[in-house]
């Protein structure tokens, strides 16, 4: 098989788990079903990802890494970070219903980010910024992280609040981003000991 068109099949197989995981859970996506919407069969499947764990996590990394990218990480600004992630996911939808669908039937999503060091080095830039002056320093770096994630995805298919979507009004949109980046400035900003 030629290098594009092995690329166009794994291409096909990760957007149809895409589907079928966002939808099912892991547990019950079913690889016939991903396989014949993918147009290929399970053999080949198997031969790409080796088993249906391994197509989530590729499925999970897919997406995760796009959000990645999407949303820069600076310690020096969590409410742009914060609405950042919010625009993300609002257009990665699925990335949501995923790691929601994971935490649930208890898999560990953590090593399936590529550079899951990235924490790490999250965590480390809060901490800086936070013995800087410029970020609150009596929450630790953690739950500094883990509020701003929870905050961003406030109105995600994960929040308990209504669900934004794409198509919502662009004034929606905007005054939740400007509520996010208020309550993340106010939250975490220096000088809120």
């Amino acid at each position: 098989m030629s290098p594009r068109k092995s690329d166009a099949t794994r291409r096909r197989l990760l957007d149809a788990a895409t589907a079928d995981f966002a939808a099912h859970g892991i547990a019950g996506a079913r690889v016939d079903r991903i396989a014949a919407a993918a147009g290929v069969n399970k053999a080949q499947l198997y031969a790409y990802f080796g088993d249906k764990l391994g197509l989530f996590g590729a499925v999970f990394r897919l997406h995760a890494d796009a959000v990645v990218d999407a949303a820069p990480f600076t310690a020096d600004d969590l409410p742009q970070y914060a609405v950042r992630l919010y625009e993300a996911a609002i257009e990665r939808p699925e990335l949501v219903r995923l790691a929601t669908w994971a935490k649930l039937e208890g898999v560990v999503t953590d090593n399936l980010v590529t550079g899951s060091s990235a924490v790490t080095v999250k965590l480390q830039a809060i901490a800086e910024a936070q013995r800087a002056g410029r970020v609150t320093a009596s929450i630790d770096p953690q739950d500094v992280l883990a509020l701003v994630l929870a905050m961003a995805l406030t109105w995600s298919a994960a929040g308990l609040s209504a669900t934004a979507a794409p198509d919502d009004p662009p004034e929606a949109h905007t005054r939740r981003k400007l509520a996010l980046a208020q309550a993340v400035s106010g939250a975490f900003g220096a000088g809120q000991e």
